[in-house]
């Protein structure tokens, strides 16, 4: 009885337009777990050249997966009323269960790998399977029961690759993923269970939803300023160190003033804005994630040359510190509103190309000089942008 109590009203409860408090807390955890990832990524350019491409494929895998569970609960969050009890007691759960995923990231590949499986298929099921029960006789119950077909199908790849270990797990986990990704950029079809958008299953608050956005890549953003200043605190200052925290520091502002402002001609808000200007789709969720992804490349790139300034630099790290700002201009590009008026996404995408010509000859300068170019570079598509694209008395707009 009391269950069902709890499960009632669920498919008609409606997301509010400001995320709660809940959802804030939750993303605590990935404040730890986006650390986490980023020392994985510096750990992989320490490690001999012949293992690096599976070692950086293995980090990327790790990395997909935590951003499937960050994404699909904040859809249900905006899908859903957070404030309800049995939501609460969902995100809580999830909660915990990523505190447990970050815990044994380091060694997912390693020890710690069918702790980190089991944990992860208890959260992608979990959820699901208590929707799909709450929200029987429903759209929401039927978009639902499609979604934990497909994580029950990759769950079981994910539990033998943690039981596999070695070279299997690898394996049996990137069929496990695609099989999740590609659910998730189909709308996850299912035989018997229809194969409608969930757009149209559910009512999704686009407000809420891009407020979520907004709010996580202000928590990856932070990721920059801790690695760097972290990297400078223990050693203490020098001008070497100072140039490239400068350099980290205007690397910030240019990603914040990209990400909020970048407009097309004629449009009056971000892509990401509360105004309502996301434009929902499917891709949505994969662009932020090249967004975050290239923010943690920048905070590694960034905090690996404060810790050796010395010359000469690895090819890899200009790889880092070049291919950061290169994904988060292709994931930002890809989240506004096509203008009739001209092609979108043409400044940004002429920065990623100027940015990809310029690493090449970065390999004959000293870190210090590869990682202050990358900030001036990106400052310099940061005030292009915003001179191309002027917003009038609007300097601060809200998340």
């Amino acid at each position: 009885m009391l269950t069902r109590s709890w499960m009632r009203g669920l498919g008609e409860s409606r997301s509010p337009r400001g995320a709660t408090v809940l959802e804030l807390l939750f993303d605590i955890v990935y404040v730890f777990a986006l650390a986490r990832l980023a020392g994985r990524v510096a750990d992989d350019l320490t490690i001999v050249r012949h293992t690096l491409l599976s070692e950086a494929g293995q980090t990327l895998l790790i990395f997909t997966a935590m951003w499937m569970i960050w994404s699909l609960n904040a859809l249900m969050a905006s899908s859903y009323d957070p404030r309800r009890s049995d939501i609460q007691v969902i995100l809580l759960a999830t909660m915990f269960g990523t505190l447990v995923l970050a815990v044994s990231l380091p060694q997912a590949f390693g020890q710690r790998g069918l702790i980190f499986a089991c944990t992860y298929v208890i959260v992608q099921v979990g959820r699901p399977l208590y929707l799909t029960l709450a929200l029987r006789g429903q759209l929401g119950g039927l978009l639902a029961a499609r979604v934990l077909a497909w994580h029950v199908a990759s769950g079981v790849l994910w539990i033998g690759g943690g039981i596999s270990g070695g070279m299997g797990r690898g394996v049996f986990w990137t069929i496990a993923l695609a099989i999740e990704v590609i659910g998730a950029a189909s709308h996850w079809p299912a035989p018997r269970l229809g194969a409608q958008r969930f757009t149209r299953m559910v009512v999704i608050s686009e407000v809420h939803l891009a407020e979520r956005y907004n709010q996580f890549f202000m928590i990856a953003l932070a990721e920059v300023v801790l690695e760097a200043g972290a990297a400078v605190s223990f050693p203490g200052f020098s001008t070497a160190r100072t140039v490239t925290l400068i350099a980290a520091f205007v690397a910030v502002v240019a990603y914040w003033r990209i990400y909020f402002y970048h407009v097309a001609p004629g449009q009056t808000a971000t892509g990401l804005s509360a105004g309502g200007a996301l434009r929902l789709a499917h891709s949505a969720g994969f662009s932020l994630l090249l967004i975050v992804g290239g923010i943690i490349c920048t905070a590694v790139g960034f905090g690996q040359v404060i810790e050796d300034p010395d010359p000469p630099i690895d090819w890899a790290l200009v790889v880092i510190i070049f291919g950061g700002p290169v994904l988060f201009l292709i994931g930002r590009s890809f989240l506004e509103r096509p203008s009739p008026f001209r092609p979108r996404r043409r400044l940004l995408l002429v920065g990623v190309l100027v940015l990809i010509v310029a690493a090449p000859p970065m390999v004959l300068l000293p870190p210090v000089a590869v990682a202050a170019v990358a900030a001036l570079i990106l400052a310099a598509i940061a005030v292009v942008d915003g001179l191309a694209h002027r917003r009038g008395a609007q300097t601060n707009p809200p998340l």
